[in-house]
């Protein structure tokens, strides 16, 4: 009997857990994926489901792309951004210039607003140091700006497009 109460509390327990998880918005699951994920692969996967893209593809594609693609370039929040809005791009009777315009448009909006909220796409500027090198980064660690900035950052792009797109 025991053992049948103990297995009725572990489901219990999983599916209040996967209740509080569907209920999360996205920019707070984003944010729940950087804990172990990069910047982009967290704001990718924060979307993959609503894309049925599955966890794996979306990890894969992504990630190249976290610390502003390792260069500390556009930043990873940004790129993963982009990747949604790709993937959010509608193919049905459009033709590939068509397609091309539309998403293009809207990588450009979602910049206006980022880069008015945070003053820029570049990792090295939105941190205020260079993490491709290994001194960058261990200011980056030791300000921990991953902690904090990045956070921000993510959420951000998250909810840009959660509320724009």
């Amino acid at each position: 009997m025991k053992a049948r109460n103990a297995n009725f509390d572990f489901i219990t327990e999983l599916l209040n857990d996967t209740r509080k998880f569907i209920r999360m918005k996205k920019s707070e699951l984003a944010i729940e994926n950087f804990k172990t994920l990069n910047c982009a692969q967290a704001v990718l996967l924060s979307h993959a489901e609503e894309l049925k893209l599955d966890r794996t593809t979306a990890l894969r594609i992504a990630l190249g792309f976290g610390g502003g693609m390792c260069m500390g370039e556009t930043c990873g929040a940004v790129t993963g951004a982009y990747m949604v809005l790709g993937l959010k791009a509608k193919f049905e009777e459009k033709t590939i210039a068509e397609i091309k315009a539309d998403t293009k448009l809207a990588v450009r909006r979602f910049n206006e607003l980022f880069i008015a909220k945070h003053g820029s796409v570049q990792c090295k500027k939105l941190l205020g140091v260079d993490i491709s090198t290994p001194e960058g980064s261990a200011e980056a660690n030791e300000k921990g700006l991953f902690d904090t900035t990045c956070v921000a950052l993510v959420a951000s792009a998250t909810e840009i497009l959660e509320k724009e797109f």
